[in-house]
């Protein structure tokens, strides 16, 4: 029976997902108004940069840039900059605020909870089992975690998963296969694609539900067919290369290229590999149940998995007569095609936010298991069919759901604190030093390179060279902030040469050397040759410690 109020009807499936996406919204309000220090400081930290960068500098979103590499423009190959794009709109209206960007990512997150309890509710024929999927996926560590931060992947995982959910309707509901329906159906698709190229994992499951309707029988329009699956391909496509072509920083195709493809073709041609390979597989599976779906739902997961083969196979088919599954393949497509991705990615980038695409498929798993469990032939339906086993079952539903919640927050705990310190002597610096200026940055680390609020280069200070320095100085830069002070030190050709300018009396506990060739100190030519004829002798670092100079811990 639906709830009436004020004239109008909500069904109890409604106000259920009204109330669990009211819970997802609370649990990922913790730590939103935190500096973008947290984890993953660094994808934080680029994200905010580009954001800025579009409504300071170019407002197109075909031009992302960062403030790392020298001088503007830095422009980067990513994936279309979504979420930085939209706060950088929202930037323009009520200034830079990071918030928006996570609250941007909130929004998409909370989304997904939504779409899963549609998604659910459809392909399983079961209320319980649309709840079950938004449940689950509104509460694991990974989805509060990241579904709060100034990152793409909970965007992306909306598209993805709003893409499936559409993409399975449009298959095995429309008959004629509608142009608009199949034009809704392909930005949805196109958009997952761009919005991180990992989505493309989603084309096994549109192949596979593709296969199982033309199995079934049913007419295909061979036209429509080659615009789902093409179409948003060659969109990506375009886009990858038009961005090439500008960028600087080659990320994605970078990190193909000399990560992902050598490890794999180890791991296929020798036996060495193939072994690293596996242990790998086995750490990023650990790192997914620690951190991204919990350990409670991931068991529960791998049960629902062996149990829906299990009633899938020809034999045990007929168990499946009081249990509605409209699609024998889609879980299975996405299964496959994500497993794909985690051994040839994951297992060499082991991030484990890389792995978000797996936890709304683990909510539709689960919330499978739910729905035979619910379904008429049962013994669990017969037992809870009664009164009071149904509030029992209640009463277990609510303190699993409890428990679950206070595990994901322990598992993801570290992943909000940040250091204070940091922030406080970025934003001193943002103050002290003038206004577009260049500096060098003894620190890999955009989001701390973000609140100083300049552009420059970041580096590691121990590999850093007086050559590269002076380069830098040509280029216009006039600062080298020492953030890792102690590597500086153990570089002593590097601290040797900085020794020619003057250290900055700031407030923030960083040294900084102004690099103004026209500042050089007084004696420093003098002084750094004969730090070069001690160091052709063999004792470089006796001449800086004889001087009180460098001195490292």
């Amino acid at each position: 029976m639906p709830l009436k109020l004020r004239n109008r009807s909500i069904s109890w499936f409604g106000i259920g997902m009204i109330a669990i996406m009211i819970l997802a919204v609370l649990l990922r309000l913790k730590g939103i108004h935190n500096p973008l220090l947290d984890h993953p400081n660094w994808r934080q930290g680029d994200m905010a940069s580009i954001a800025r960068n579009f409504a300071q500098l170019q407002f197109n979103i075909l031009y992302p840039q960062t403030n790392y590499n020298g001088p503007p423009p830095n422009y980067v190959e990513l994936e279309l900059q979504i979420v930085p794009f939209l706060a950088a709109t929202l930037y323009k209206i009520f200034g830079v605020h990071e918030i928006f960007g996570r609250l941007i990512t909130l929004f998409f997150s909370v989304a997904t909870v939504g779409v899963l309890g549609l998604f659910g509710r459809w392909l399983f024929g079961s209320w319980a089992a649309g709840l079950t999927s938004a449940l689950i996926y509104a509460i694991v560590p990974g989805s509060i975690y990241y579904g709060r931060t100034f990152t793409p992947d909970a965007t992306m995982v909306f598209f993805l998963t709003a893409a499936l959910y559409a993409s399975a309707r449009f298959i095995f509901e429309d008959d004629a296969m509608d142009p608009r329906n199949l034009a809704r159906v392909t930005a949805l698709v196109s958009l997952a694609y761009l919005a991180k190229p990992v989505a493309l994992v989603g084309i096994i499951p549109i192949v596979a539900m593709l296969w199982e309707r033309a199995r079934s029988g049913r007419t295909m329009r061979p036209t429509a067919v080659a615009v789902l699956l093409f179409v948003p391909v060659v969109i990506l496509y375009l886009y990858q290369r038009n961005i090439a072509q500008h960028a600087e920083w080659h990320w994605a195709s970078g990190i193909m290229q000399l990560h992902v493809i050598p490890a794999l073709q180890a791991a296929v041609t020798s036996s060495e590999g193939f072994a690293l390979k596996a242990s790998q597989f086995g750490t990023v599976f650990h790192m997914f149940a620690d951190t991204m779906l919990g350990r409670i739902p991931t068991l529960i997961t791998v049960i629902a998995i062996a149990l829906l083969f299990w009633i899938s196979l020809p034999r045990e088919r007929a168990q499946m007569n009081s249990m509605v599954m409209r699609s024998k393949t889609l879980l299975w497509g996405w299964l496959v095609g994500g497993l794909i991705y985690t051994y040839v990615v994951v297992t060499v980038e082991r991030v484990d936010y890389y792995m978000f695409l797996l936890l709304p498929l683990a909510a539709l798993f689960i919330a499978g298991l739910i729905a035979y469990l619910t379904s008429k032939k049962t013994i669990a339906t017969a037992y809870f069919s009664q009164p009071t086993p149904r509030w029992v079952a209640g009463v277990i539903a609510f303190a699993l759901t409890v428990w679950i919640i206070r595990d994901s927050q322990a598992a993801v705990a570290s992943y909000y604190t940040y250091n204070k310190q940091a922030y406080q002597n970025a934003i001193v610096l943002s103050h002290a030093l003038p206004l577009n200026t260049l500096v060098v940055m003894g620190h890999y680390g955009p989001d701390v390179l973000y609140y100083i609020g300049r552009f420059g280069w970041e580096e590691d200070p121990e590999l850093w060279t007086p050559f590269d320095e002076e380069s830098a100085i040509k280029k216009g830069a006039r600062y080298f902030i020492s953030i890792e002070d102690n590597r500086l030190r153990h570089n002593v050709e590097l601290c040797a040469w900085l020794q020619r300018f003057r250290l900055l009396n700031t407030a923030a506990e960083w040294p900084v050397y102004e690099t103004d060739p026209l500042k050089i100190l007084p004696g420093a030519e003098a002084s750094w040759k004969q730090f070069r004829f001690a160091e052709r002798k063999g004792q470089a670092r006796q001449f800086l410690d004889t001087r009180h100079l460098c001195i490292s811990s």
